[in-house]
């Protein structure tokens, strides 16, 4: 796990805390308020009034052999199995709600998702959500261009979808990710990471994978660009000398 999957997973385990802490502070207070009023109504001892929580029938049983308020004792021990039992199912909502609630969420965001880009057809797969792709994912949508987005951090993969776009979560390096995001299908594919080599393996599996898609990749310098195109690129692009030629074309 990376480390900001760590600190994600780390902040979701302290919010489960923090939503259980009422439902078992209720539960917790139940239990005590139990016990009290079965030691000063019933006048037994905290191990008795304990095995009442645990089994009231055994109240019924205690009073046949004793004398004592069994009436008050059994009417209070209605109010406790009934503080008990909502608590109980409060505790119970909150895990699952916490647990399960946003895993099914996403899952079905996942589906209907997968099931968009399977319906894709002359769009562009960009592979990498940092602030090249983004940037170049924004521009595509404006201009009405379907985009596919295949990133694996967790939190591009988050923002991405936030912004709107149909996302594929794993390493564009290799196959399974590209067919998810339908290569055969897409018009072009953009390898957008801030790395030269895996932008070059992206060119590599993707030329493999659909030999007549557009590859545009990205570089570091200049000096990558017969590297790039050995592998398959029809473009290369160096943002820093596009950068540097807008500043040009400005002044």
């Amino acid at each position: 796990m990376n480390p900001v999957s760590g600190l994600l997973a780390a902040f979701r385990r302290r919010s489960l805390l923090r939503s259980l802490l009422r439902p078992l502070l209720a539960f917790a207070f139940v239990v005590v308020a139990g016990v009290v009023g079965f030691t000063t109504l019933g006048g037994v001892g905290v191990i008795d009034a304990l095995f009442w929580l645990l089994d009231p029938t055994s109240i019924e049983l205690y009073f046949q052999e004793h004398a004592g308020p069994a009436t008050v004792v059994k009417a209070y021990a209605i109010v406790v199995l009934s503080g008990l039992v909502v608590a109980g199912l409060w505790t119970g909502e909150t895990v699952f709600s916490a647990v399960f609630g946003g895993r099914l969420s996403t899952e079905v965001t996942r589906m209907h998702m997968n099931q968009q880009i399977n319906d894709q057809t002359d769009h562009v797969v960009i592979c990498g959500y940092g602030t090249f792709g983004k940037t170049i994912a924004a521009r595509l949508r404006e201009s009405d261009t379907s985009v596919v987005v295949v990133e694996r951090g967790d939190v591009q993969y988050d923002r991405a979808i936030e912004d709107g776009h149909l996302v594929v979560q794993g390493d564009a390096r290799y196959e399974e990710p590209l067919e998810e995001a339908r290569i055969k299908q897409a018009a072009t594919i953009i390898a957008a990471i801030d790395d030269t080599n895996a932008n070059v393996k992206i060119a590599v599996t993707a030329t493999q994978l659909a030999p007549t898609v557009r590859v545009v990749v990205r570089a570091g310098d200049l000096m990558d660009e017969a590297v790039a195109r050995r592998v398959g690129a029809d473009e290369v692009i160096v943002p820093e000398v596009v950068s540097a030629e807008r500043v040009v074309s400005k002044l």
